[in-house]
This record gives C-alpha cells, sequence and structure tokens, in this order.
C-alpha cells in the first residue's frame, strides 16, 4: 500500500460492466488492485452485460442513481462500455452543459452520468476506455465521448488511443487478455493497474 498516493484514504467509485467486474479474472479487476496498492476506499459498481444507454433497470445510469447518496466519493470513474457497441445502440448527439439530453442514446447517458455524479455526490465522473480491438462501433463511441468530454471538460484514460499502451508483445497479450476485451487477473495487475493508478492520479492533481 502506498501511503504517499494521492489516492490514499480517498473514495473512489467505479461504475462499469464486466470489464470493470472482472468477469474473465473471478470478479476481481484492476477495482481492487487499485485500493490494495494505493489505500483507497474502491466502490465496485458493476453488472456483467450492461450498457450505458437506459435500456432497463440494470443499465448504468439506473444503477447508479440507486446508489447511496450519503457517501462522499472524491471521484467517479466510468467504464466506456462494449456492450453498447456491440448492440448497435444509437449513439445521439451531444448536447453540452446547456442542452437538454436523456439517457436513451449513448452520448445522453454519458451526459446524465456526469450531471449525476455532481448531483449525488458533488463529485467529478471521469471516463475510461477499452484498449484497441476490431471494432469500428467502439471507436466511434470513443470519438463521441472525447467530444462530450471537450464540452464538458471532464477527464478521459483514454486506453483506445494510448499507442504505446496498446504496444505489447503477442505472448504478454495472450496472457493479459482472455479475449479481445476481457483482462485476465494477471492482465489487471500488470498491465492495466499502472495506467489506472497513473490515469487517476492524474486526475486527482488537476
Amino acid at each position: 500500500m502506498n501511503v504517499r498516493s494521492i489516492l490514499f484514504n480517498q473514495r473512489i467509485c467505479s461504475l462499469g460492466s464486466s470489464v470493470t467486474y472482472g468477469s474473465a479474472s473471478g470478479g476481481v479487476s484492476f477495482v481492487e488492485m487499485l485500493a490494495e496498492a494505493t489505500g483507497c476506499e474502491a466502490v465496485k459498481e458493476a453488472v456483467s452485460s450492461t450498457t450505458l444507454v437506459d435500456v432497463g433497470p440494470e443499465s448504468y445510469v439506473s444503477r447508479m442513481r440507486g446508489m447511496d447518496r450519503s457517501l462522499p466519493v472524491r471521484l467517479l470513474v466510468c467504464q466506456l462500455s462494449t456492450n453498447d457497441a456491440a448492440r448497435g445502440l444509437p449513439l445521439g448527439q451531444p448536447a453540452g452543459p446547456k442542452g437538454t439530453f436523456t439517457p436513451d442514446t449513448v452520448a445522453g447517458a454519458l451526459e446524465t452520468v456526469i450531471v449525476e455524479a455532481r448531483n449525488i455526490w458533488h463529485c467529478p465522473a471521469a471516463f475510461y476506455t477499452s484498449p484497441r480491438y476490431d471494432s469500428p462501433s467502439y471507436g466511434r463511441m470513443v470519438e463521441l465521448l472525447l467530444r462530450i468530454a471537450d464540452l464538458w471538460d471532464v477527464p478521459v484514460i483514454d486506453l483506445w488511443n494510448d499507442r504505446a499502451f496498446n504496444d505489447i508483445a503477442p505472448l504478454n497479450r495472450a496472457r493479459w487478455m482472455a479475449d479481445p476485451i476481457h483482462p485476465t487477473l494477471e492482465g489487471y495487475r500488470e498491465w492495466w493497474l499502472p495506467a489506472m493508478i497513473r490515469g487517476i492520479e492524474d486526475i486527482l492533481k488537476k
């Protein structure tokens, strides 16, 4: 545990689906590892196969609205879900802080997460993307997220466009990824965790 980390004793809430949950690693992901490495209090709200777009009670937005409002949260870290891309859910267009939006599109759901984090816990939201895999649909979601992040001035840990992060040897990829989307336990620990610690620490330093 690094008591000198800026994350020490901070409550970091992670919202997402299977990658945040750790579906290929026994339910352990970077979230638990983040707490162990930095001494932060990590809260994980993750359900596999769920979407940002509000299509039911287990969507990101629906679950977020049901979380404990009394807990102080320093930062909400939200996964850009690959499930929305796989299901072909509508992207929509960013509305921006002065616009009107609903969570029935990817854009509207992302903007709703930003606003709800501020309303529920009075904290900022940040987002993270998956690393590069063969999905033009997810690539378009990443582009949309970056446009929204610019409009709302929110940070993104952009693993999709991080060339150095994605430039790994084939043997490491086979060991670190159970499939094109889901990391193994070693993948989280050896590949993802350093990037997530660095990304979240950089966000809280600003």
